[in-house]
């Protein structure tokens, strides 16, 4: 949120760029460069850096609240989240640490429509999938709506690339994967509540070149469109002249307490 005097003006976009893979235990620094405020809209660039070397930049655009005529796609009818099995029940069952602390520790609460691609890929190879998701804990009531949207912003990459892995009929454990988020932007049309169920609407147009590309219509319980997702990746399989590095899998390190910690091996050449 900005507030250019006049009164707070809402994110309705954002697009950003993944340079370099991120260092979970080092600090990150952040630079905010004030673009432009108009009447109606206010533009930020945001750096990132680690190290002193920038590993993502993003710009913002902001608006002030206006009336406008409704107009929007309808939801598709699809089973309700009560009808489907959690991803958290799925983590859960599996005698692996890294399933078991994402079943203790995950934040959302996931649902996929046609079955997940944990474990292995989906019955069919077809870039398309529907999913619910909503937070697993309860937000307090004066949760402003930037953080609202901020959470569907964090939580949506979890999920973004799983059309594209279909497609190639990948899953999230396919051997010598090496996978990547490139470029993200996003929309929101309208308030989000990301403690109530939101159906994800997803297609995958195009994999080439080692990159793919990634859409998501993002409704909620209601049925009102309240965002709108692109996202470009990279995933790299071995084939019989290249060998994905593996570099984005997930390995385990041992916590203080003995326990699992899942961390993303460092991928800062692996793009």
């Amino acid at each position: 949120m900005v507030d250019d005097g006049d009164g707070p003006r809402q994110p309705h976009s954002v697009h950003a760029f993944f340079m370099r893979g991120g260092k979970p235990g080092e600090p990150l620094r952040f630079e905010v460069e004030r673009m432009h405020d108009g009447r109606s809209f206010s533009q930020r660039r945001t750096t990132t850096t680690q190290d002193g070397v920038p590993i993502l930049t993003m710009v913002s655009s902001f608006q002030e609240r206006q009336e406008g005529t409704e107009v929007q796609l309808e939801a598709p009818d699809v089973p309700r989240p009560e009808e489907l099995t959690s991803a958290l029940e799925i983590f859960r069952s599996i005698d692996h640490p890294v399933a078991k602390f994402l079943g203790r520790t995950t934040a959302f609460d996931i649902r996929h429509v046609e079955g997940n691609i944990y474990l292995r890929p989906g019955k069919q190879t077809e870039g398309r999938q529907h999913l619910w998701v909503r937070s697993r804990g309860a937000l307090p009531p004066d949760t402003t709506q930037t953080v609202h949207r901020a959470l569907l912003t964090y939580m949506c990459d979890q999920v973004m690339l799983e059309p594209a892995l279909r497609s190639q009929g990948l899953s999230w454990r396919s051997e010598g994967m090496s996978l990547a988020t490139l470029d993200h932007a996003q929309w929101f049309h309208r308030d989000v509540d990301a403690g109530d169920w939101m159906l994800f609407v997803q297609d995958s147009p195009t994999s080439q070149g080692g990159r793919s590309m990634a859409r998501a219509e993002v409704f909620d319980s209601a049925g009102r469109l309240v965002s709108t997702i692109a996202q470009e990746g990279m995933i790299r399989t071995p084939t019989a002249t290249s060998h994905g590095s593996g570099d984005w899998a997930i390995r385990v390190a041992e916590g203080d307490d003995g326990g699992p910690i899942p961390e993303a091996v460092d991928p800062q050449t692996s793009a």
